[in-house]
């Protein structure tokens, strides 16, 4: 049996969330988990929980498109020749080592995470705390300058830090760019920067992960979980692309003051709506 129509809304409806909310620092799982509570896939929770990660692929492709040729570590003379690009092999070298924390406690906690916190207090809880992070973290950048301002100037050690940094997204609602930005923000990155490492980052950890959700799912699709999962992809791609522009040119212009303020605001409506019902 084919999908209906309200199913294919409900996947395109998520493909939306997660585009907007995967890059913007206000946690995409946390708002995938709490959507869930109200708009729920007719599918079995093994398939949503590999869903709600596989999704980001789409997120993901959308930063290779537009960071294409500050990733790829070959620049092409005349088309044909091959020319190595250092300065991209020794970033993608921090961006793995940044990578490391966050693997060695997704593989031994993930499953915990999975089991006991992927709950609605707890999103909230940490929508909240990190909400008010990023206020104050704003307020103190202001009498401060930024020590690294471009993305060559990253070293191992502040990439490890940052990395560091973004074993706190293992918990739901943190938001994995949020961690990784405010990491960043701490030690003296600029927030242009930050956020383009932050994307760095994000591709070989959210295909890692996904890798390991499709393994633990198993390879075994029906038609129906297959098209959902192209979908839900294709939608948080096409607007993926659109939020990253934004966010690149709004923090040119403004900090994130807002972002923590929206966290705060839809932290306490959780509790409320949760409380309510």
């Amino acid at each position: 049996m084919g999908l209906d129509y309200i199913e294919i809304l409900k996947v395109i409806f998520l493909g939306i969330v997660e585009g907007i909310t995967e890059w913007l620092p206000i946690s995409s799982t946390g708002h995938m988990l709490l959507v869930d509570e109200f708009i729920t896939l007719n599918m079995s929770e093994t398939f949503k929980e590999m869903f709600f990660v596989v999704i980001q692929l789409g997120a993901i492709l959308a930063v290779v498109n537009i960071f294409w040729k500050k990733m790829i570590p070959f620049q092409f003379k005349d088309k044909t020749q091959p020319i190595i690009k250092k300065e991209t092999f020794s970033l993608w070298f921090k961006v793995v080592l940044a990578c490391i924390p966050g693997a060695f406690i997704t593989i031994l906690f993930d499953d915990y995470i999975e089991t006991h916190l992927h709950t609605p207090v707890v999103i909230a809880a940490a929508l909240i705390f990190y909400g008010i992070a990023f206020i104050v973290i704003e307020m103190w950048n202001k009498e401060r300058l930024s020590t690294i301002s471009k993305l060559e100037d990253i070293t191992c050690q502040t990439a490890l830090l940052i990395g560091l940094f973004q074993v706190l997204s293992i918990i739901p609602g943190t938001s994995r760019s949020g961690a990784t930005i405010i990491g960043a923000l701490l030690i003296g990155v600029s927030r242009v920067v930050a956020a383009e490492f932050t994307f760095f980052l994000a591709v070989p950890v959210m295909f890692g992960l996904s890798a390991i959700k499709i393994l633990k799912f198993g390879l075994s699709f029906t038609n129906e979980e297959l098209l959902i999962l192209v979908i839900g992809m294709a939608v948080a791609f096409a607007v993926s692309v659109l939020v990253i522009k934004f966010l690149m040119g709004y923090i040119k212009k403004h900090d994130f003051q807002l972002f923590g303020l929206y966290r705060i605001v839809l932290g306490i409506a959780v509790l409320l709506v949760f409380a309510v019902r």
